[in-house]
């Protein structure tokens, strides 16, 4: 009888994107895994000069939403280059407003805005609840950040039944049909015992406040729940970004479990996986001892809607953080150097750091679609569990070429063997290839903003899967250790892959 292939990495990947419904969660979950993978926290704020030194492991956050961490070879110089994934922690949702407060015949509702391009259809008849970044009044006097997650069901966005409309099919508008349902305005008059007249009453007390406080503009109950959830009273919140999510757990699925259903696939696998390669090839005690690189991950929020934030990849988070390292000087057994010493070499180390480094841009790809095959190019039809998908367009929609192709294709060829591999060889991971079709649309990724900025070598891939920007998406659930395996390669042998791909 065949062997079941692993589903650890998969399973894995489910513990990440179950506790991950918002990019402030999903950030938090990176930095869990990598503080346990014995990564230390630093500061943008702060000076790094006495904190880097070869040999360590760091990461910084920004907003809260968007992390960068990165490894240090011992044999690291000032200039080198540097090998980095690039990935994002946000996915299409939807968003609670400044001032949500609805009441309509009878039921109590929330007022949402949508978040990226998302299928919002399905969104419909979905149990869902609300998760996001509360700041509040500490009791020390500052105003801090904390991060809730209500689990149970709360709101539902319900359909029209089919009996009332006599449209073929299922249309809205997003602005006044997109209304979740909160509960009944009986009910909650009931449970507070108060009429509207003092509940206007209530609105009176107080001293003045430049705006409606957050149980004026959203309803009480609302803001209790992420009160009790953020561990304060209702007037210590002072605002809050929240948003829906589907209470449904991601899950194993398939006859034979080779799949899995779950939310937020675009983007948090990518996440999920460069996070795993970099901590995977760091296992090794002496990883870093001949490495003269860097290893570095970047995971952005604000992909879904163009990237252009403070915290996007068309910011200066990772231009900022490559410049700083660049300039990192030699351990000081290899130099005497130190980190405020300028000269010739130091002054264009980023510049150098630059023209030798490589960003793989990671985000997910479409699977061909068996009920819509002729959406996808003749012969070029990713399937699932085979392998990560390298995108190329012709239009720069996907920042791969051929340089950047081989590389990545050789550290799949040195990549240890997937457990799920089909293959009979005793190493590596597949990968597949995609070109959109010339008589369809291209999205795009994060690849093109980064390489514009930064002038470095460049490549788009991502694992296939079905249904991108639903609320609830399908992948091949081996593609997962893949996509991990391929990182950790990347990483293993980036130094010696640079060196022999050259084209100036």
């Amino acid at each position: 009888m065949a062997s079941k292939p692993s589903l650890a990495a998969a399973n894995d990947f489910l513990s990440f994107v179950n506790a991950s419904p918002t990019p402030f969660h999903a950030v938090k979950s990176a930095k869990e895994r990598l503080e346990k993978a014995g990564f230390t926290q630093i500061k943008e704020r702060d000076s790094w000069a006495s904190t880097l030194q070869p040999g360590g492991k760091y990461y910084l956050t920004r907003n809260g939403s968007s992390i960068v961490a990165f490894a240090i070879g011992k044999k690291w110089k000032a200039g080198n280059p540097i090998g980095m994934i690039g990935a994002h922690t946000d996915s299409p949702c939807l968003r609670i407003k400044p001032h949500s407060k609805r009441e309509s015949d009878g039921y109590l509702q929330v007022a949402v805005e949508t978040y990226g391009g998302g299928l919002w259809h399905t969104w419909f008849d979905r149990d869902l609840s609300i998760a996001g970044r509360v700041m509040v009044k500490a009791k020390d006097g500052k105003i801090e950040q904390r991060l809730v997650k209500v689990e149970r069901p709360i709101l539902r966005i319900p359909t029209l039944a089919i009996h009332l409309t006599t449209t073929a099919n299922f249309e809205f508008n997003k602005e006044t049909q997109l209304f979740p349902i909160a509960g009944l305005a009986a009910a909650e008059l009931n449970r507070r015992g108060k009429t509207e007249e003092t509940k206007e009453e209530e609105k009176k007390d107080g001293p003045f406040e430049p705006l409606a406080s957050a149980t004026q503009r959203h309803h009480a109950y609302v803001v209790e729940i992420i009160a009790e959830e953020a561990g304060v009273e209702p007037n210590d919140i002072l605002d809050f970004e929240i948003l829906l999510y589907d209470t449904q757990k991601s899950v194993v699925g398939g006859l034979n479990s080779e799949l899995i259903f779950s939310a937020r696939l675009d983007n948090l696998m990518m996440t999920y996986c460069s996070i795993e390669g970099l901590v995977k090839s760091l296992t090794s005690s002496s990883a870093l001892d001949e490495d003269s690189t860097i290893r570095l991950i970047s995971c952005f929020d604000h992909e879904e809607i163009g990237s252009t934030s403070a915290q996007g990849a068309e910011s200066n988070l990772l231009p900022a953080v490559i410049r700083r390292l660049s300039v990192l000087p030699a351990s000081e057994s290899n130099s005497d150097k130190s980190y405020d010493t300028l000269d010739a070499d130091t002054i264009t180390a980023y510049e150098q750091t630059l023209s030798t480094s490589f960003l793989i841009s990671a985000d997910m790809a479409h699977s061909v679609h068996p009920n819509y095959p002729a959406k996808h190019e003749s012969h070029h039809r990713p399937e699932m569990n085979k392998g990560t998908v390298i995108k190329v367009n012709a239009s720069a929609r996907y920042m791969t070429n051929s340089p950047g192709l081989v590389l990545v294709q050789e550290a799949a060829r040195r990549a240890k063997k997937a457990s799920s591999s089909v293959s009979s060889a005793k190493e590596g991971v597949p990968l597949q290839l995609f070109v959109v079709r010339n008589d369809s649309h291209c999205g795009s990724t994060i690849g093109p903003a980064l390489a514009a900025a930064l002038g470095a070598r460049t490549l788009d891939l991502g694992n296939p899967q079905l249904s991108m920007h639903s609320i609830r998406e399908t992948c091949g659930a081996h593609d997962v250790e893949n996509a991990v395996n391929l990182f950790e390669s990347f990483f293993e042998h980036f130094e010696e892959l640079e060196q022999k791909i050259v084209v100036d």
